[in-house]
């Protein structure tokens, strides 16, 4: 391993010109910027976002998934505008400590900062290390720096891939141990610990998670294999208040299926990534299982660059598909229990993200720490509202024909 020495944020932004590596070494030199500075003990960093997105339609609002409300025709600048400040603390080559607070409109629909990682770590070899505390959930190929928008080619990761899990950290720990294999460097990780959330101002929790990452990295080719699985529960209102009115009637069975009481769900993700000279490629391929009203589904994206001086334009295609609703509604469609079927179908169709994208768009790396995009998404719901929030109450609760998604951003690091 080489000696670390003085590592500058001035270093750091230089590295990730676009002309120079891709988007895995943004991640790295916020770490160094903050760890390997052997005559700082303390070092602040952050990054930031400020957007603006708007649809072509006032009957469609667009939104990350976990936000309760979105933009429409009149847009606005919620779905991805943040803010992040960083604070990393080498107390010795071994120990070490990194506390995130970030800024953002969450599933509460609050702005109010909260703490996003907090863990301390400790490098017992130059191959090992071991993290424990609040750490990213590591469920996709771009999950530790997914939120740095900066170190994305995208204005946003894809959502109908990224959008299938709410979680974006957990308590607990995780050990990494990485070595040279064959042309390649082999890194094999293991987590376990709980999360909580809310998902449209619905409270969720992920309690005895576990899961596995590997990654095998050829010099800009890289290839990714990560899974997750836990107990999935969720304190829905009007869930709650089916599921009392379901028992009451006797059916207990179409109450059980339905219920959101921690139930196994899991998550699995397989991708692969190509970054050398003036090309990006990248692509994912993930699966979501679930035992409750969440439907199973599965999701991909393929996506690809190109690197011309300070510009990059990018296309993305990408697709979510609903695999299994779980909940077979063999409540009576007549009768006094009419209104029963109605609520148990009305809770599935609201669970049908289901959607096919395609993105175009172009990264401007303006200043040596600041990158203006712009993104255009067509975006066409399958039998459901998508991804989409209605502000106006649709006959059909979906979303009929195509919606048109447009976006820019300024994206920082400092």
């Amino acid at each position: 391993m080489r000696r670390r020495t003085a590592f500058k944020m001035e270093t750091c932004m230089k590295l990730i010109a676009p002309r120079r590596v891709g988007t895995a070494v943004a991640l790295a030199c916020f770490a160094l910027a903050g760890s390997a500075q052997a005559d700082d003990t303390f070092k602040i960093s952050g990054f930031g976002t400020l957007g603006y997105t708007k649809t072509n339609r006032d009957d469609a609002a667009f939104h990350m998934p976990e936000q309760p409300y979105g933009e429409t025709k009149s847009g606005g600048i919620r779905p991805d505008s943040k803010l992040a400040v960083q604070l990393q603390a080498t107390f010795s080559p071994m120990f070490s400590a990194t506390v995130q607070a970030m800024d953002k409109y969450d599933g509460k629909g609050s702005e109010t900062p909260k703490i996003e990682w907090a863990f301390l770590k400790a490098q017992f070899t130059p191959s090992m290390n071991a993290r424990v505390g609040r750490i990213g959930v590591p469920a996709f190929a771009v999950s530790d720096f997914r939120d740095v928008n900066y170190a994305n080619v995208w204005l946003r990761p894809p959502l109908d891939v990224y959008g299938q899990v709410p979680f974006s950290h957990f308590d607990g720990a995780d050990v990494t141990y990485s070595d040279s294999v064959g042309p390649g460097v082999l890194m094999l990780s293991g987590f376990a610990g709980k999360s909580s959330t809310h998902f449209q101002e619905t409270p969720a929790r992920l309690d005895n998670a576990m899961g596995f990452n590997a990654t095998y990295d050829m010099e800009g080719l890289v290839f990714r294999l990560g899974h997750v699985r836990g107990k999935l529960s969720a304190d829905n209102k009007n869930v709650n208040t089916l599921l009392a009115g379901l028992r009451a009637a006797g059916l207990t069975g179409v109450a059980n299926e339905l219920a959101p009481d921690h139930k196994p769900a899991s998550f699995t993700g397989l991708g692969v990534s190509y970054d050398r000279g003036d090309w990006v490629l990248s692509g994912e391929l993930t699966k979501r299982r679930n035992e409750m009203y969440v439907p199973d589904t599965t999701g991909w994206y393929l996506s690809a660059a190109y690197r011309w001086d300070k510009f990059t334009p990018y296309v993305v295609v990408s697709s979510l598909k609903v695999d299994d609703v779980n909940v077979n509604n063999t409540v009576p469609a007549a009768g006094p229990a009419l209104p029963l079927y109605l609520g148990v179908k009305a809770v599935l169709n609201s669970q049908n993200y289901a959607q096919d994208t395609t993105s175009l768009g172009l990264r401007w790396d303006a200043y040596r720490n600041i990158a203006v995009k712009f993104q255009y998404d067509r975006v066409r719901p399958k039998n459901g509202p998508g991804m989409f929030y209605f502000p106006v109450t649709l006959p059909t609760n979906r979303v009929d024909g195509t919606v048109n998604v447009f976006a820019m951003s300024v994206d920082f690091v400092f």
